[in-house]
């Protein structure tokens, strides 16, 4: 993929995110997007624009004419002859108003879709200049990550992609959880790589951007299954492999790669899936931010030049699944195969672990709620 560091120097052109724009280019883009399907039409997003101000303007209209109102009867009633001005303006106020409310409602309406279309025209730009493809939406996204199976209405926005030297995929990640007031939207930066070869499920949960209940990952890993590695690797991420495969992930893990993910990807969590490589963190990657993409990129190219010793990586338990049985004809002898590439069944997936934090966390909250409740119904049963 051209622009992507590699052990070689290449060019890296970020002019196109910060350079003016032609307004006739911004507008003939984003209506060949939208003829295209690849983003909606923006007749949408004008109509829940206008019902969200609506909606504003009637529940600040409300509490302004009562106020408004009590206010001039107070003057009228205090001031002899001005009962009739009070009421004149009375009147008016709310006009006023909602005037005030659309008048700077629609402009920033305005602005902020002309702002999206500017936003995808800089970003395809961005990513023509860099032998790449720009791509402003997809919905379910099929990756096999922990981010893309979890909550609903699952979409990545403004994917950056290429295929040389292989499959890189930058990307914003949207999914939901809960329903009603409960309902929460989560927001995700990732990088997705495609290996040659699958390896075992592996994730690095790194250290620096936990929270106070621990890690930050969508997916609870049983925590039997951590592997401690060598030197200060451990200061900053917490490696899990699937049990039985701790002496392949010290084989995939070398000195000189855990330098790597130390020195490179330290901020980001890592994870290993089938024959992908993710990393995340929770804000958006893909933006307007020269230096932000900058980063982006020197991390996949200090990788993508350690990533052929782990495609020469061969699962033995493989051999033991596939080995002729005894007897059959043209057996050939234990030890000679080669296993395939592959990953056999208990490396495929890590365990999940139970969300201790998360219980302990609403079992105080429902103590809380249901204390008053319950000592209400000590007192009521003893006063008798």
């Amino acid at each position: 993929m051209t622009g992507i560091p590699g052990p070689r120097p290449v060019a890296f052109d970020p002019r196109p995110l910060v350079d003016p724009v032609d307004r006739n280019a911004v507008r003939a883009h984003s209506q060949s997007l939208k003829a295209s399907g690849a983003v909606s039409s923006s007749t949408a997003s004008v109509i829940v624009g206008v019902i969200a101000v609506v909606i504003v303007c009637g529940v600040l209209l409300t509490f302004f004419s009562a106020f408004i109102g009590i206010a001039f009867t107070v003057i009228g009633s205090s001031a002899s002859g001005s009962g009739g001005f009070a009421a004149v303006l009375a009147a008016l106020a709310p006009i006023i108003v909602i005037a005030i409310i659309v008048g700077v409602a629609v402009p920033l309406a305005i602005r902020g879709m002309r702002g999206a279309s500017e936003r995808r025209f800089r970003l395809h730009g961005f990513a023509r200049a860099n032998g790449m493809q720009y791509i402003p939406r997809l919905n379910a996204p099929g990756l096999p990550g922990m981010l893309f199976g979890t909550g609903s209405d699952r979409h990545s926005l403004d994917v950056v992609r290429g295929d040389q030297p292989r499959f890189v995929e930058f990307g914003n990640y949207r999914y939901t959880t809960g329903s009603g007031k409960n309902r929460t939207t989560h927001r995700w930066g990732y990088i997705a790589v495609k290996l040659g070869v699958p390896l075992p499920h592996i994730v690095l949960d790194a250290l620096g951007n936990n929270g106070l209940f621990g890690s930050n990952l969508p997916m609870n890993v049983d925590r039997d299954q951590r592997l401690s590695l060598e030197g200060d690797f451990d200061s900053y991420f917490s490696l899990f492999c699937p049990a039985g495969y701790e002496r392949d992930a010290l084989y995939l893990f070398t000195p000189d790669i855990m330098a790597r993910f130390i020195d490179d990807a330290a901020a980001l969590d890592v994870e290993i899936v089938d024959d992908w490589l993710f990393l995340y963190s929770k804000r958006d990657f893909s933006t307007l931010d020269p230096a932000s993409w900058a980063w982006l990129f020197s991390v996949v190219g200090a990788l993508l030049d350690k990533l052929a010793q782990w495609e020469r990586w061969r699962d033995d338990r493989l051999v033991d699944e596939r080995m002729p049985q005894p007897g059959v004809p043209f057996a050939a002898p234990a030890g000679v195969l080669r296993p395939p590439p592959g990953v056999a069944a208990p490396g495929r997936r890590l365990r999940r672990g139970i969300p201790w934090a998360a219980i302990v966390i609403g079992g105080i909250v429902l103590l809380f709620w249901l204390a008053p409740n319950l000592f209400g119904f000590v007192f009521a049963f003893f006063g008798r």
